[in-house]
Formats: C-alpha cells, structure tokens, sequence
C-alpha cells in the first residue's frame, strides 16, 4: 500500500488492497472467484477475511474490481436497482420500491419462529411452496463449539428453511453458496444483508450461469456488521467462557416484553444456560459501534436497495412495544409485490401500506450513520483505496453531531482492539472495563445521560453541543 493519503487505481484491485483499505466486509465474494486458491478465515479480530495463496491475495484484478461490493469501481445501488426495477417509484432513503408495509405474519408458526414478524422467512417459503425457486440460501445455525455459530446454507425444502429463521450478529460469507449454485443447476433466492445482496448482483452481471440462477434475492436492513467477538464478549459478561457456548440466540424472544428489549441467550455444553437483557451488557448499545466492521464506516445502503423485497423492524412505538415482533417491509419486484396483496386480501398477511416517511423513521438512526454521518467521514483523509459513495463528502454538521460520529468510529475501531488485548492477555476485565467507559462517554454525548450527559447539557449551545440522539 502506498505511504501517501493518495487513492489507488481503481481500473483494478486485489483482496489485500481491500482488506489493507478497511474496505473487506468479508462476504467471500473475491473467494468464490478465486479458482480455490483462495479461502475465508476470521482475522485476530474475529472477522472474515479472504486468505491462501499470497500471489492470489495480491494480484490486482478487474474483475475483482466491478465485483466487490466496496470497490469504487463496481456499479453501485443506484445503477443495480435501475436494471431490475424500472418503472417502480424510487426513494432517496428507501430507493426504488412499489409498496411498503407494517405488519407480521398471519399464518401459524412464522411470526413465532423469527425475531421479527416472520415475514422473511414466510416470503422465502412461499417462493418455494410456489415452485418459484428450488432452494433458497440463507443463515441458519452452524455446528457451534469447534466450528462456526452461523453459516449460510442451501435450504431445499421449507422444514428445512424455517429452522434458520431469526436473526444473527455474526460474520457469515457467501462463497460456499456461490459455488453449489455454480454447480448445481436450479432457480435459487439469496437471503442477505445489502453488502452481500449487491456482491450477488456485481456477480450476476459478470457470471450468466450466476444471473440465470439467481433470480431473487431478499434483503436485510441493517445496520452494521459484527465480528465474532461480540458473542464471546457476551460469554465472558454471563460468566462463562466461549469454549463453553455450543448455541446462541442474539434475541430472545418474549411476548410480554417490548420487542426492541434485546436478550442475549447462549446455550452451554453442560445443558446450562446463560441469559442477559443487551442494555445490562458493557457493550449492548448497538448504535454505540462496538465491534462493527471498518467497512461498515463506507456503506450507505440501509435498506437493501438491490434486493426484489427487504425486511427490518418496526423501531416505532406502537409497534415496537409488542413483543410478538413487527416487520417494516419494503417490496421491489412486481412479481413478490403481486405475492404479498394476495396474501393480504387472503388473511395469511397482517401488513397494513405505509409510505416512505414512515418506512424512514423505523430506520433513522441507521439514516443519519449512514448519510450525515458518512457524509462527514467522506472527508477524512485515509490511505489506500478511497470508496465512491452516493453521498457528497460534507463538513456541514454542528460540533455534537461530529462527535457522536467520532465517537462511534473509535469505539468501532478500539473495541477490536482493546478485546484482543484482554483475550491475549486472558483479563476479561481489561476490555469489560474499557467498554464500559467508553459506553458511558458515547451515551453522553448521544442521549445526555450520566454526568458526562449532565455536564454536555450545561455547556449546551454557548459550546455548539446541542443536537442529541445517535
């Protein structure tokens, strides 16, 4: 990597220019191009990233290019989404969409099974009851202990299928898929994250065999990748140790509780189990970054915007006080928007049509990260490769807001950080102790809360600190 803040050519790049750049998400992308030369492993940090043959890492490549879905030389959510869905309305916030709703899932079992209303997991059986697709790829339970928590797999039937629903925190890549829809012919749908659901599509357009294949993918809202240290993190706060835990839940669900009150549930091999509400945890506070993934920092795609359909929650009152679970789903592909007013007018579907303010405000933290907030970090100088994002680098925030956005970048940055250290060391209570501070500095300055809240409320205006909520 050059020594100089100056952007690399971006006419090619190879998997090291990415990870060196803080540009990896891990998707495994580059991996399932590789020939088998290369393969996905969790770094010091517990995050995937692409490793192998040295030459394969370094060599620059076109292709990888217009297909990472980081580059600044692939196309981006705008151009994807006007291939796959013109005519529809578009969004700035939401991009091209045809309808968007509130609701959950009427038919037995679905809202249930998932963290939400279980309209992801009933939209993918339905492609498959429907013979619209043979199999669907999506994240379901690994083996735990020696291997992975959660990975993704091809589901062929819709047993199969619904015991991979709710939601997981953790660092998944798609190359195995890649390779089995490679092999085996079949009409498949993705279930992803935006990141992953536009590396499918930059793949789809290099690849027909990929684009003939892949004929619907079914997006996740999110907010931001974690490494896998963020569970092991959670064993050490429930008095236990990783080693230990051969099964996890993010989100525990519980219908007398209101549904944005996290529960961390982590099953033991003695038969035990451990649980604790996030809020109680030293770095529970989602919007506070810990653990996120550098990459996360340069995505301004919130919403799944090259998804046919794409899925959150309801993070509005009254729907985020119901325990049973709301989705907020936004609908793309005439095809699936047809689908679900069927089912609508059927009874198998309680969603009621909203629009797109509304859809926005279920999602306006994870707006301004990834607007504002990117905007401003836009402007910051770094080495390596630059991203290219939809958003105009700007300076044009008040003091309190470019902190709260500092902040969170050095907690991302310091947590993974600040956990190795403790788990070399073998002190849990190094990082514990560190995240608990930090926490109290971000909710601060985020929320006013504590003394550090209380004494940036006092300063207020005459400082040009007013402006809360992260």
């Amino acid at each position: 990597m050059p020594s100089s803040t100056e952007p690399l050519a971006i006419s090619a790049i190879s998997p090291r220019d990415m990870v060196a750049s803080g540009l990896c998400i891990g998707c495994g992308a580059c991996v399932s191009q590789s020939a088998g030369r290369g393969h996905m492993r969790l770094d010091r940090y517990g995050q995937l990233k692409p490793a192998g043959d040295a030459r394969w890492l370094r060599t620059r490549s076109a292709a990888l290019a217009q297909t990472c879905p980081f580059s600044p030389a692939a196309a981006n959510e705008d151009a994807l989404a006007a291939e796959r869905f013109a005519g529809t309305g578009r969004d700035d916030r939401l991009g091209h969409f045809a309808g968007a709703y509130v609701g959950h899932v009427s038919e037995p079992g679905f809202r249930d099974e998932g963290s939400s209303g279980g309209l992801t997991t009933w939209v993918a059986a339905q492609l498959l009851r429907r013979g619209l697709v043979d199999a669907v790829a999506h994240v379901a339970p690994g083996q735990g202990g020696d291997g992975p928590y959660f990975a993704y797999r091809i589901s062929r039937s819709e047993a199969q299928l619904r015991a991979g629903a709710k939601s997981r925190y953790h660092p998944i890549e798609l190359s195995g898929v890649i390779d089995e829809i490679r092999r085996v012919p079949g009409r498949y749908a993705i279930v992803g994250i935006p990141c992953f659901i536009k590396a499918v599509h930059l793949l789809r357009r290099q690849e027909r065999v990929l684009a003939e294949r892949i004929v619907h993918t079914l997006g996740l809202f999110c907010g931001h990748m974690k490494s896998a240290r963020f569970v092991e993190s959670f064993a050490w706060q429930l008095g236990t140790r990783i080693e230990e835990v051969v099964a996890l839940d993010y989100r525990l669900k519980n219908p007398d509780r209101p549904a944005n009150w996290y529960t961390a549930h982590l099953a033991l091999k003695d038969g035990t189990t451990r649980s604790r509400d996030w809020w109680h945890l030293a770095d529970g506070d989602w919007g506070a970054g810990f653990f996120m993934n550098s990459a996360c920092n340069s995505c301004d795609d919130v919403m799944a915007e090259t998804a046919d359909i794409a899925f959150g929650d309801a993070w509005v009152e009254p729907y985020s006080s119901d325990g049973r679970g709301t989705n907020v789903v936004v609908v793309r592909s005439p095809l699936i928007h047809a689908m679900i007013e069927t089912a609508i007018a059927e009874g198998r579907l309680a969603l009621t049509p909203v629009d797109a303010d509304f859809v926005a405000g279920t999602q306006a933290a994870g707006l301004r990260q990834r607007r504002e907030g990117l905007a401003w970090r836009l402007t910051w100088p770094r080495r390596g490769i630059r991203p290219i994002k939809r958003v105009a680098p700007s300076r044009a925030l008040g003091l309190r807001r470019k902190l709260i956005y500092l902040i969170r970048h050095q907690i991302s940055a310091w947590s993974h950080r600040m956990f190795w250290l403790a788990r070399a060391t073998r002190q849990p209570q190094l990082y514990i102790g560190w995240a608990r501070s930090a926490l109290a500095i971000y909710q601060g300055f985020a929320y006013s809360r504590g003394r550090i809240g209380v004494l940036i409320e006092r300063l207020g205006r005459p400082l040009g600190l007013h402006g809360r909520d992260g």
